[in-house]
């Protein structure tokens, strides 16, 4: 059976967010391995090719399960490969049969935005702010979903301070969460965007980028 969440590309001005292959390989490699990875403390990016093919087959099964949909990042003026992202921890509920909260079988009703990292030259530039943007856009107001989660380690002041930046809402710090990137055990700093608040959210979005 095809996975529900169909492979798509989200073209802004700034980035270009297409459906990932094993052909990024390389390129996620090259960007991974561009400048310093001293921002990678707490978040899993590739460091050779055979990392990056071990972490495409690792996103493309998650896809395959109707658990994520991956993208390669790439800069949409150069062309180049800058990083990656993913729609993660995807939900489909079981509603009763009539509810007007059901969107349809086929879209999800709850996703995470995550897995991201940008190339040390692309951070601090419009090109999260506008994968950001039409990736919620896109999860709002194409499936309709009602909730879109951020997830980072709690340790993670700098991911922290940029999500709140997007406009998202701090909900807390789930303890104890998961396995660190490092081998320890993660407390997770969860914030989320519902969908009562996106047309505020993306208004913020659209003026941070003008």
């Amino acid at each position: 059976m095809a996975p529900r969440l169909q492979p798509v590309t989200l073209q802004g001005k700034h980035v270009r967010l297409e459906p990932l292959t094993p052909a990024h390989a390389a390129p996620l490699a090259a960007a991974a391995c561009s400048g310093p990875r001293d921002s990678y403390a707490f978040t899993l990016v590739p460091a050779n090719d055979a990392e990056a093919m071990n972490y495409i087959d690792d996103a493309l099964a998650l896809h395959a399960a109707d658990k994520a949909l991956p993208f390669a990042t790439v800069d949409a003026a150069s062309g180049v490969v800058v990083g990656s992202t993913r729609y993660l921890n995807v939900e489909f509920w079981a509603w009763p049969e009539g509810s007007p909260f059901q969107r349809g079988a086929h879209v999800p009703d709850v996703v995470e935005i995550g897995s991201t990292w940008l190339a040390p030259a692309a951070q601090r530039t419009p090109i999260n702010t506008e994968a950001k943007l039409l990736m919620l856009t896109h999860a709002f107001e194409v499936w309709r979903v009602h909730r879109v989660s951020l997830m980072t380690d709690a340790r993670n002041t700098r991911s922290r301070n940029a999500i709140l930046r997007l406009g998202a809402t701090f909900d807390g710090v789930l303890r104890a969460a998961r396995v660190a990137f490092d081998g320890g055990i993660r407390d997770t700093a969860a914030f989320s965007i519902v969908e009562a608040e996106w047309p505020t959210v993306k208004a913020g979005l659209e003026a941070k980028l003008r």
